[in-house]
């Protein structure tokens, strides 16, 4: 069976294509393509509250190329989903329906707890020592789920407006931040030692950069690269580490939740698996086709 995962985010939109299998009883999946646009929806809606015309053209076009590809892969099963840049804009259901009337796609746009559960349906906890408690981050451009997870289950789940373009654009209230830290506090009471597991296409970019074997980045290893980042102009960003353009300016503030996140967890190392919601989506679709 093969699936496709439309993910719209406050950053940039995603189509994945992958492919799943069956051995011996186990679910297995592959990667056939990603297509990746920074389209930067929460570049309008943060300031203005409200998708752009000019944004929103893009966005359908896109949309509309996006139909066109998963017709001729002829999927099994789609679903495109919308984060928070669509969440908070005014005119996101007007956009919503112009994508299903031009586009032919249903996309949904969805809470940041059903946003979390998504991300988590990666199963990526199958890989982990059960004797440890996980608090998984995935860091978006408008906001950042965070999941505890301890003996094989959900302990707590919280969604908060803390994302990487709403820093660049400086619409993050201090306040935002203190509540995401004592609920992280709060949550993780108890649950000692808590280690973590980093999803997005930032944590994915620094993960590559350390040119690591193993998937774990030490939490004083992830505060030197953001020094290092920090030292960078934009343009050297993209001239001497080659980073793109969309990933130059929003990896500092990135990584800047993901240290937030882990000192007030106390957390000492960070697993990343190099996964994220589009991913989440294509395993719900799978066990959703299995169940039928």
């Amino acid at each position: 069976m093969i699936f496709a995962a439309v993910d719209i985010g406050s950053n940039a939109m995603r189509l994945l294509f992958c492919r799943a299998y069956d051995v011996n009883g186990k679910p297995h999946f592959s990667k056939e393509e990603l297509i990746r646009l920074p389209i930067r929806l929460g570049e309008d809606v943060f300031l203005n509250g409200k998708i752009s015309d000019k944004k929103a053209e893009k966005l359908i076009t896109a949309m509309r190329g996006f139909s066109e590809l998963i017709k001729v892969y002829e999927v099994d099963g789609y679903r495109a989903v919308a984060t928070s840049a669509m969440r908070d804009a005014s005119n996101s259901s007007e956009i919503i329906q112009r994508i299903k009337n031009e586009a032919d796609l249903e996309v949904e746009i969805i809470d940041g707890k059903l946003e979390a559960q998504l991300v988590f349906s990666n199963h990526i906890e199958e890989l982990l020592n059960p004797k440890h408690s996980y608090l998984y981050i995935d860091v978006g451009g408008g906001s950042t789920e965070l999941t505890l997870y301890s003996n094989h289950k959900v302990i707590a789940s919280k969604s908060f407006n803390i994302g990487t373009v709403r820093m660049l654009l400086n619409k993050v209230d201090k306040e935002e931040w203190e509540l995401m830290k004592e609920w992280i506090k709060k949550s993780t009471f108890g649950y000692s030692p808590v280690r973590a597991i980093g999803s997005g296409g930032n944590i994915n970019k620094i993960f590559k950069m350390t040119k690591k074997e193993n998937k774990n980045i030490s939490y004083s290893k992830l505060k030197g690269i953001h020094d290092m980042l920090n030292s960078y102009t934009y343009e050297e960003r993209i001239d001497v580490l080659g980073l793109k353009p969309d990933r130059a300016d929003v990896i500092v503030h990135a990584s800047k939740i993901f240290i937030t996140i882990m000192k007030a967890a106390e957390i000492e190392d960070i697993f990343v698996p190099q996964i994220g919601l589009s991913d989440g989506i294509v395993h719900d679709l799978y066990e959703r086709a299995k169940k039928k």
